[in-house]
């Protein structure tokens, strides 16, 4: 009440001082009177008077901000997980039309850099800050609770995005985010991190680091939504991304034409799942049969050719880590000590991969036409990039479905041979061997990962703008890295980072322009100076044209981190990192190892963790929601993701669902996982069925009751006993089958000891999203014929886990 009169009394006194004094009121009396009221209320430059006829209004203070005049479109593509050595514009075997013809109008960069990995990349490119800063030590599924690893990016480094919004700009991002801390990765988890949160007016896409090509896990803006359309129906990622791409441009169009837009377009490609139409994989029949031995050497010649690299660059090693650093799911079998079905398997896993990047391209090419026939594409600036170097998750055996790996369980040669004409499609979740991540990752040493390397950090970037950049195809060599973009964005639109948003004081800028580029010489001097690197363990740094690389293998669990041997490379005179040049210079050696020590002061790069991904894995970690023994789920909600939903992995559980049946009722009553492993309670026939589908082999664990279900009310349900571990980490016990009281199925089962999918397909009740988990039932086989009140899932006791197979699913889904 107190404050209510104080108010009125204020108000009051205005008008009174209205009445008596006919004159008008001045703007910075009323700004100071309302200023002392709410501290808030922006400055008002009008006229205010007891009559409205009398006044002046002001509305500048109540118009949203305009982009600088000229400022062009945006356009960024980043793809994941490719080398220099893969695209056609740098002398790679995969055709790439759409940025061919960019290169071919603009400029293509050689020695562009990024983290070596994915959301640590990615958070740069948001920010332009280095990835610590950003609490992006790695991918957000290994965050600590230390400033630089933290997985969740302060107000200190505001979004380039929200600065562009705030000048005139509409923001679009499009495909992969995988900067959301996976506990927030749910309907009713935080936001704050999300991108609609983070300066981002739409987005279409998914949260995590990667998924089904054919049955993707979306998000619209901050609600998760269905495919529209099936792989029968010609549905895939890559094309629906740029059809809700060219849909966002030509809303903003139609009503809003005068602003720019920025759009950050992020497509599953070229991360496993490596998924691809069959005509696009059909293509390159053949191309890959000579191996990656074969590809490496002649890839690197053929960018020496193209001026990609210079004259005399050296060819390094396919397996060059020390014995006793190397990683054994890391090394590379050499291509003459493959049997002649690994090769044909291998060569054919080249295939989807060129196939699938190609087929996207094509997808973006959609985009770049549509911008040529509107007449944006001369004021549209485009970015062409990847965000570490190719990936090297496959092991050196590579898979046909990636859940086996990832749960510790046998892959088989026979077995992935079955799959050897359908690799690509629905049925595989594939992703090729170590040795196609060195041959695209050539000249360079290792791949993804491996930050002190080359090979992890090395990467494509092609710029094209018609209407500022005169020089049409030609090559760049400057030094430069992923937290030169804002900076960059921000000179070429003629904004500044401000020092402080929001009352919070700003990190500076860890990046410089490369705007200069555009009209420098192909070898003009770089303006970058310094860019350290650092990734679970491995680091190096880069400093006027000289490398210092330390010998630590990341994950490697060794620690010792002061022990460490360092290499020293003349990059500028040795692009590929061939000569240590540490005895011949210790002098250099020792002053780039103490610049790296400055920067990691400054960035927050300290402590470095090498610890297996096992026990990165155990850290606990804050969650809003406590852990518990029984979770209650409704029909007809969005997916859970696994990150999220009850854990059965490892210990026994129950799932019981009370129902009311009419004649007749089917569908499913709960399902969660897809056909490369989950399980599912439903109803078919009327029957009740529980099934479990382990890893997607063949036949599934199937529970069929042995009587019919009729119209009425039923709880229904089922309840593993865990009795041991397997040799594999699987769990194995006993299944029953209840309708009611009595007990229509038995037998034994196993259970998977790592989590059930590797793109996050969600728990369902009353459908199955996505890739149905059981082949008795298509997807979704939504439930009808009556109605679920609710399914409960009770867990019991401590579970056992595997917290290799955990680690092996997180660290390699990146």
């Amino acid at each position: 009440m107190k404050k209510t009169n104080l108010t009125g009394h204020r108000l009051l006194k205005i008008l009174v001082f209205a009445v008596i004094t006919p004159t008008i009121i001045s703007c910075s009396q009323f700004t100071k009177e309302t200023k002392q009221a709410n501290g808030k209320t922006p400055e008002f430059k009008g006229k205010i008077a007891l009559d409205i006829r009398d006044s002046k209004a002001d509305w500048s203070a109540y118009t949203p901000k305009s982009a600088p005049k000229g400022s062009p479109n945006i356009l960024f593509v980043l793809y994941d997980d490719t080398g220099l050595g893969a695209w056609s514009p740098y002398g790679g075997s995969i055709k790439m039309p759409t940025l061919e013809k960019l290169a071919e109008n603009g400029l293509t960069y050689t020695q562009w850099h990024t983290t070596a990995l994915c959301s640590p990349t990615r958070s740069t490119l948001q920010t332009g800050r280095n990835h610590h800063l950003n609490g992006m030590a790695a991918i957000t599924e290994t965050a600590d609770g230390f400033p630089g690893a933290n997985g969740r990016m302060s107000a200190r480094v505001t979004p380039l995005a929200k600065i562009l919004q705030d000048n005139g700009y509409s923001t679009f991002w499009i495909g992969k985010n995988h900067n959301v801390p996976e506990q927030d990765v749910a309907s009713g988890g935080s936001k704050k991190q999300w991108p609609l949160q983070m300066g981002w007016d739409r987005f279409y896409g998914f949260i995590g680091g990667e998924t089904n090509q054919w049955y993707p896990d979306l998000i619209e803006d901050n609600h998760f939504i269905e495919a529209p359309a099936t792989p029968e129906e010609g549905y895939h990622l890559s094309k629906d991304l740029a059809d809700h791409a060219l849909e966002m441009i030509r809303d903003q169009q139609a009503t809003n034409p005068s602003k720019p837009w920025y759009l950050w377009f992020n497509p599953g490609a070229n991360h496993a799942p490596h998924h691809a139409p069959k005509e696009y994989i059909a293509k390159y029949k053949g191309q890959f049969d000579q191996g990656y031995d074969v590809y490496r050497e002649w890839i690197t010649q053929r960018m020496i050719e193209k001026g990609i690299l210079p004259e005399g660059t050296v060819n390094t090693p396919m397996n060059p880590m020390r014995a006793d650093m190397a990683a054994p799911i890391d090394n590379v079998r050499p291509w003459d000590s493959l049997n002649a079905d690994e090769k044909k398997l291998f060569a054919r896993m080249a295939e989807v991969y060129a196939g699938f990047s190609e087929y996207t391209d094509v997808q973006v090419g959609r985009i770049v036409d549509y911008l040529e026939e509107s007449g944006q594409l001369d004021n549209t600036l485009i970015m062409y990039a990847a965000d570490n170097g190719a990936s090297g998750e496959g092991t050196p055996n590579g898979s046909v479905n990636e859940n086996k790996f990832f749960n510790g369980y046998p892959d088989e040669l026979s077995e992935n041979m079955k799959y050897l004409e359908v690799l690509g499609g629905p049925e595989t979740y594939e992703h090729f061997p170590t040795g196609w991540a060195s041959a695209f990752s050539a000249p360079f040493k290792m791949f993804k990962r491996y930050s002190q390397y080359a090979g992890g950090t090395n990467d494509p970037l092609i710029i094209s703008w018609p209407k500022g950049i005169k020089a049409k195809g030609e090559v760049r060599q400057q030094y430069h890295h992923s937290v030169d973009i804002v900076p960059t964005l921000l000179e070429l639109i003629g904004l500044e980072m401000p020092k402080v948003y929001n009352g919070v004081e700003q990190e500076p800028l860890s990046g410089v322009s490369m705007a200069y580029t555009f009209d420098a010489k192909p070898t003009d001097p770089t303006r970058k100076e310094v860019q350290y690197f650092a990734m679970l363990g491995s680091r190096g740094i880069w400093k006027d044209g000289w490398k210092a690389a330390a010998i630590h293998a990341p994950l490697s669990g060794k620690g010792h981190f002061d022990q460490d041997d360092w290499e020293l490379y003349h990059v500028d005179v040795d692009r590929s990192e061939s000569k240590d040049l540490a005895k011949e210079h210790p002098e250099k050696l020792q002053e780039l190892i103490a610049a790296w020590f400055v920067e990691a002061e400054k960035n927050n790069v300290l402590p470095l963790d090498d610890r297996s991904a096992a026990e990165i894995i155990a850290i606990e970690r804050p969650s809003q929601e406590p852990a518990r023994d029984r979770y209650v789920y409704y029909p007809n909600t969005a997916p859970v993701p696994e990150g999220v939903a009850v854990n059965v992995r490892g210990r026994s559980y129950k799932i019981l669902a009370n129902v009311e049946l009419t004649d007749n009722a089917s569908g499913v009553i709960f399902a969660h996982g897809s056909r490369f492993g989950g399980h599912s309670l439903f109803i078919k026939n009327n029957k009740l069925y529980y099934v479990y589908n382990f890893l997607g082999i063949k036949p599934e664990q199937v529970f069929e009751s042995s009587i019919n279900l009729a119209a009425g009310k039923y709880t229904v349900g089922m309840e593993f006993i865990r009795e041991k571990t397997g040799e594999n980490g699987e769990s194995v016990g006993r299944t029953k089958l209840y309708i009611n009281q009595e007990l229509v199925a038995e037998g034994s089962m196993k259970t998977q000891p790592a989590k059930f999918t590797l793109s996050g397909d969600g728990l369902c009740i009353a459908y199955d999203s996505g890739d149905a988990v059981s082949e008795l039932y298509p997807s979704p086989s939504k439930f009808s014929g009556g109605t679920i009140d609710l399914v409960g899932v009770t867990v019991e006791g401590t579970p056992y886990r595997d917290l290799e197979a955990e680690a092996k699913r997180v660290m390699m889904s990146q």
